[in-house]
């Protein structure tokens, strides 16, 4: 009998897709790299930063708002 290997790669590519939305940002040349800067200052991913920009941005939306 043949013992099947753990394909990491494989489980992380099914649990993402299975956990996260995906979709493309553009933005002006550079910029990635300004952002990327500053979300390691913060000590964050760039995706973890983004997340947190847009989220402050909505809670600030939902306040004006309200």
């Amino acid at each position: 009998m043949e013992k099947k290997e753990f394909n990491q790669i494989k489980y992380q590519n099914e649990y993402n897709k299975k956990n996260y939305d995906r979709f493309e940002l553009i933005m002006p040349k550079g910029q990635k790299e300004v952002i990327k800067q500053r979300a390691n200052e913060a000590g964050q991913s760039l995706s973890e930063y983004i997340n947190t920009a847009i989220a402050e941005k909505m809670a600030k939306d939902l306040k004006r708002e309200g």
